[in-house]
């Protein structure tokens, strides 16, 4: 389904060229400052302690505090996603991508606390290996320019799945491991495609950061797993 405000913009792939490659370009930019953005919140939050008294704060309170933060999360997602897609103003576009960027940060920040502090060299490798592949996937959407529509409902479902493990290793104890960091790098590497198909096929001209949001939150995804992955490789997770 395109995300098509009828009073702004025009589909990007019934654009001139030059309409399409500005919306192109708009988007890319911004993932760069989202990310940019990220990595700012996150060494503040690291530099400044407050990530050391969040580990210390969710492994005092057991599954209920993971339980509660991974349900804050979800919540801000939510409220994220629909102000960027907002046809009210820039302003609220750009709230909710800011509100989603300080929300991820929030949620990557244990991990990637106990990484610095574990195996600090995993980081710059993960951050590599999230390029390399972001870039190999989004060379294939635009040379094959396929639209990978379809891939929405597949998403939705093995979301939800893997929120229901994740939920299940809260409540009983049981560690994810290697197996699924796996699976769900390969989950994200589908959002990405999905997320860089729609760039082509499903935003309107004006949607940059409606899409740019999309994007940020399936290369953070990917990241996020990436890291898990090296870390349960080097027996640190």
């Amino acid at each position: 389904m395109a995300y098509l405000d009828i009073h702004s913009g025009v589909l990007a792939a019934n654009a001139s060229e030059t309409e399409r490659a500005g919306f192109i370009r708009r988007t890319y930019l911004h993932l760069g400052g989202a990310i940019l953005a990220f990595v700012g919140v996150e060494t503040a939050l690291i530099q400044s302690g407050i990530a050391e008294s969040f580990v210390h704060l969710l492994q005092g309170g057991g599954m209920f505090m993971w339980l509660v933060v991974m349900g804050l999360f979800m919540g801000a997602s939510y409220v994220a996603n629909n102000w960027a897609h907002s046809a009210i103003s820039k302003e609220m576009q750009y709230a909710g991508l800011g509100l989603f960027v300080v929300a991820e940060a929030i949620v990557f920040m244990p991990l990637l606390y106990i990484a610095l502090n574990k195996a600090p060299d995993v980081l710059s490798h993960a951050a590599l290996l999230t390029l390399v592949l972001v870039a190999g996937i989004t060379f294939t959407a635009f040379t094959t320019r396929k639209n990978f529509s379809f891939l929405g409902p597949v998403l939705s479902i093995g979301g939800m799945l893997a929120l229901g493990v994740i939920l299940a290793s809260v409540l009983f104890g049981f560690t994810l491991g290697l197996v699924f960091s796996g699976v769900m790098i390969v989950f994200a590497a589908a959002a990405v495609l999905y997320s860089t198909s729609n760039i082509i096929h499903e935003y309107n001209t004006q949607q940059h950061v409606a899409a740019s949001l999309s994007l940020f939150s399936s290369v953070g995804l990917m990241f996020f797993y990436i890291v898990q992955f090296l870390m349960s490789l080097t027996g640190q997770d």
